[in-house]
């Protein structure tokens, strides 16, 4: 029997879970890294790194880069993709703090306020290294398809 991350939260009120998953690169690191997570009060902000199920039943960690008024706009801080439209009722809780080499890092922390303001600020310059990085894969992914394509069509 495997124990949901809401049914931890609403039992203890605290989540400490070790980081699975690249997208919160290069602050969180997989396997590496703990993440404290605390039960959400009220509205999030921008900033804040909400712990979310997708209707898939997904379990996801990434940052709100918006808040609109129905939702929330997110982004891992390792993606260039945004994800629109996730609601107060897909949130299960708020990372409060990590756990990098033992020593715990509250968000409050004023290192880790200047991170998430230099690293989202740059948003857009990140988004094209990334992007950019990508690229040697989606070519050899196309050149693939297309060899496929091509030995198909011999073959008939």
């Amino acid at each position: 029997m495997s124990i949901r991350f809401e049914d931890t939260l609403a039992r203890d009120g605290r989540l400490v879970y070790t980081c699975v998953g690249t997208s919160m690169l290069p602050m969180l690191r997989q396997k590496r890294d703990l993440l404290i997570i605390e039960q959400k009060v009220g509205r999030l902000k921008k900033y804040d790194v909400p712990l979310y199920k997708r209707d898939s039943g997904q379990y996801v960690l990434h940052r709100i880069v918006r808040v609109c008024s129905d939702s929330y706009v997110l982004c891992g801080d390792n993606q260039w993709r945004r994800e629109y439209g996730v609601t107060d009722e897909q949130i299960i809780g708020v990372l409060t703090a990590f756990v990098r080499d033992g020593q715990e890092i509250p968000v409050t922390d004023k290192r880790y306020r200047l991170y998430v303001r230099l690293w989202c600020g740059l948003f857009w310059l990140r988004a094209a290294v990334l992007w950019c990085a990508a690229m040697p894969g989606r070519l050899k992914k196309r050149w693939r398809r297309t060899r496929e394509q091509q030995s198909r069509g011999k073959g008939l």
